[in-house]
């Protein structure tokens, strides 16, 4: 029945919750380089990858007591720790091996304060889990 269930889902989307709407904004679109594919005046939407989005809504407050992780996946680690620094992003973390999980990753934080976290899997079973198999 699971499988069955997976096959009616078309997308994810993860939303989190920000004060400050325009400047996350800023930093999802304009630093980062994500699609704004839907903008519902309160709430925005960002395409991470195929299927796979990132909301924000705007909220007067928010608690930073979340150990929630964004987590981008990508090849080319280096490449966007470098990019990051270029564009006045500070890295929390370098980019570095984690042999505990078999990845290699970098993390900074967005405005909001939410650790953010680019990811490349050094684990060969990623790509057949990552294509549904």
């Amino acid at each position: 029945m699971l499988k069955d269930m997976r096959a009616k889902l078309d997308a994810q989307i993860v939303f989190f919750p920000t004060t400050d709407l325009e400047r996350t904004t800023e930093f999802y679109r304009g630093v980062l380089g994500l699609p704004l594919v839907l903008d519902q005046g309160v709430c925005r939407i960002f395409q991470a990858a195929k299927g796979a989005f990132l909301g924000f809504c705007r909220k007067s407050s928010v608690s930073q007591d979340s150990q929630a992780i964004i987590t981008l996946v990508s090849d080319d680690v280096d490449g966007w720790a470098e990019d990051l620094r270029e564009r006045g992003v500070e890295l929390e973390k370098g980019p570095a091996l984690n042999t505990d999980f078999q990845i290699y990753h970098a993390f900074f934080r967005d405005p909001n304060g939410y650790l953010v976290e680019i990811q490349r899997f050094e684990d060969p079973r990623w790509q057949e889990a990552s294509e549904g198999h």
